[in-house]
């Protein structure tokens, strides 16, 4: 499967999203009345908590804050007047296997003495998968059909894209967003998808993670439809001891999408990841 989101075309992402919205229909009329709805007129899904995943009673918890080091956030310090910071992860997790703590000890370590934290959004890279779902600085808006569901997020117009009632090809070559399968059971768009390449982060605190990465999701609507909720099953035995799950939820907005570019400033933000033309085009 080709990946629209690969580095090299990370310029032509507002083209491949426009595209995307011309070239599909909105939702079948034909379809039940189960089925949710994540679209809508100007309808946009904006996340709550931060970038932060809600941690599953019971299981192994996500990565998070190290205690010792209150996170204060940019939205935060808008109100209060203090210094905003990078986040630091707790590499004491106890799900984490000995070779990821030891590289979230370094990368914190590099951060305290004054490295600037990656983010996909600061520099513009694909966020992968679970990772897409954590993106700030923007809305996320779903396009559906029969066949497939775009999710696509409006900073730096970041796509993904989910075929319906399929089965996963042979060994897909890894890739950003992997390959992803669905279909609905009720009122939940269930997501299964593999393929992953190692490149991205789990989630914000730059956890990383191996090419046996699978990841589920489960999408619903609560709330009566006000909120949308996805439930997250991350299993890497490359990356941690144990599979665990995690909640991440959305408000509706009312937003239309907008072209929202990420490119200009950003070499100083691990310029390596930043497709630079090396000639004039004219």
């Amino acid at each position: 499967m080709i990946d629209l989101m690969s580095p090299k075309r990370l310029c032509a992402t507002g083209v491949v999203a426009s595209i995307a919205v011309l070239g599909l229909a909105t939702t079948s009329a034909t379809q039940t009345a189960s089925v949710p709805d994540f679209t809508g007129d100007n309808v946009a899904w904006s996340g709550i908590g931060g970038g932060e995943f809600i941690t599953v009673p019971g299981g192994p918890a996500p990565v998070t804050q190290d205690p010792r080091y209150a996170r204060v956030a940019n939205a935060q310090a808008r109100i209060t007047g203090e210094q905003p910071n990078y986040r630091i992860s707790d590499v004491g997790n106890p799900n984490l296997q000995q070779w990821a703590r030891e590289v979230m000890q370094k990368d914190n370590e590099e951060v305290h003495a004054g490295k600037i934290a990656f983010s996909p959004r600061s520099t513009c890279s694909p966020g992968g998968v679970p990772g897409f779902i954590l993106m700030g600085g923007g809305m996320t808006h779903f396009l559906q059909t029969d066949d497939q569901v775009v999710m696509i997020h409006d900073g730096d117009a970041q796509m993904r894209r989910i075929y319906l009632n399929v089965p996963h090809g042979e060994n897909p070559a890894p890739s950003w967003y992997g390959e992803s399968v669905g279909h609905y059971e009720g009122d939940t768009l269930v997501v299964d998808t593999i393929g992953l390449n190692d490149r991205s982060f789990i989630d914000a605190y730059r956890t990383p993670h191996t090419e046996k990465l699978h990841v589920t999701e489960r999408w619903r609507l609560t709330d009566g439809g006000d909120v949308l909720e996805v439930r997250v099953t991350v299993t890497d035995p490359g990356t941690f001891h144990l599979p665990w799950q995690a909640i991440r939820r959305y408000q509706r907005e009312t937003m239309p999408f907008e072209e929202i570019i990420c490119a200009e400033n950003n070499e100083q933000l691990y310029g390596d990841l930043m497709p630079v033309a090396d000639r004039f085009d004219f």
